[in-house]
């Protein structure tokens, strides 16, 4: 009986003085943490999509707080609201960023880019990317496995079963970056979504010369610079033998899209054109509601009959000839004088 009690009274104490030192130790290491850093964690929306550049929003909220400049930092689901709620809490200035979407920079559907081979493996994109090229000819193009589908946590994507491509709804994109990063091809980025959701943006990424990149899709960008030329505003540039678009330069004017022999540039969410009416061509006269006026023709009465000019000139040649003939005759008529005897 007094062994059982004495080993629990020393087992007790043991217990009691390492709860002791701990505490101690604990005290002396510990790591102070704002509470600010709740707060702010509190207003994002928890989302841990990796969008602001954090592995989640609590490390995004540690550097909202920590950070003396808040101005570059943004969390794209959360928007303006949650950021200028997070500033609140901070005591900072934050800035403002451009609401952005994901788009697909690639047109090979299946009409534009034929097959040349079938792909028999895992259905991923990275794996399909590190064996070979692709199905078609052009090794630039989308695999069409949808890898970026399962990247997006938000359901802002969806595989068109028809061209066999990615599509992105634009309602539900919360711009993260989460299909970009897993695209193998680099075919998704972040682009401003622009004024009334107005976008213009090349979708090709060959960097085929021209001859190739249209054998191998018959919409793809062929390098020609027509787009660049038309550019008023140096938004356009052309970089292996590949147009880009820089969405902070880009007036939406439209342009590019015009001269494009490819359809290679995409205007999104812009009205329809209106056809242009058909040119007429000027023959002579002036163009008046579609018909043409042309001078009547004088008649020949009018018409003023105008002297031969070259036979008056030879007319005075031959009278100039005459005179000096006749001058000859008389020179050769005179007499010649005899010369007079000497007198003696």
């Amino acid at each position: 009986m007094n062994v059982v009690l004495i080993t629990i009274i020393t087992l007790s104490a043991l217990g009691a003085l390492a709860a002791i030192i701990l505490y101690f130790v604990a005290q002396k290491f510990k790591v102070f943490e704002d509470p600010r850093i709740d707060q702010v964690e509190e207003v994002l929306p928890a989302a841990n999509c990796g969008g602001c550049g954090f592995p989640g929003c609590r490390a995004f909220a540690e550097a909202l707080v920590k950070s003396d400049d808040i101005t570059n930092l943004n969390c794209p689901v959360g928007g303006a609201d949650t950021m200028q709620a997070a500033a609140k809490i901070v005591g900072k200035e934050v800035g403002t960023a451009a609401p952005m979407v994901a788009v697909v920079r690639c047109n090979g559907s299946c009409e534009n880019r034929p097959r040349t081979n079938s792909y028999d493996g895992a259905e991923n994109c990275t794996i399909a990317a590190t064996l070979y090229g692709g199905e078609t000819g052009c090794t630039y193009g989308c695999l069409g496995l949808g890898e970026c589908v399962d990247a997006c946590n938000f359901d802002a994507m969806y595989m068109n079963e028809k061209t066999g491509l990615p599509v992105v709804i634009e309602d539900n994109c919360v711009a993260c970056g989460a299909c970009v990063e897993a695209c193998p091809k680099d075919i998704m980025q972040l682009r401003n979504i622009g004024p009334k959701s107005r976008r213009i943006f090349v979708s090709c990424v060959n960097e085929d010369k021209g001859g190739p990149a249209k054998k191998a899709c018959s919409v793809a960008c062929i390098g020609c610079g027509k787009c660049e030329k038309v550019c008023a505003f140096d938004a356009i540039v052309i970089k292996n033998n590949l147009a880009y678009i820089d969405y902070e330069k880009c007036k939406l004017c439209r342009k590019c899209v015009t001269v494009c022999p490819t359809n290679a540039i995409h205007e999104i969410n812009f009205p329809v054109r209106k056809p242009k009416p058909p040119v007429e061509k000027k023959l002579v006269g002036k163009v008046e509601e579609g018909t043409v006026k042309t001078p009547t023709p004088k008649p020949a009465t009018e018409l003023k009959a105008e002297s031969p000019k070259p036979a008056a000139k030879v007319e005075k040649a031959e009278t100039s000839v005459k005179k000096d003939r006749v001058v000859e005759k008389k020179d050769d008529s005179t007499p010649e004088k005899k010369d007079k005897p000497e007198s003696k």
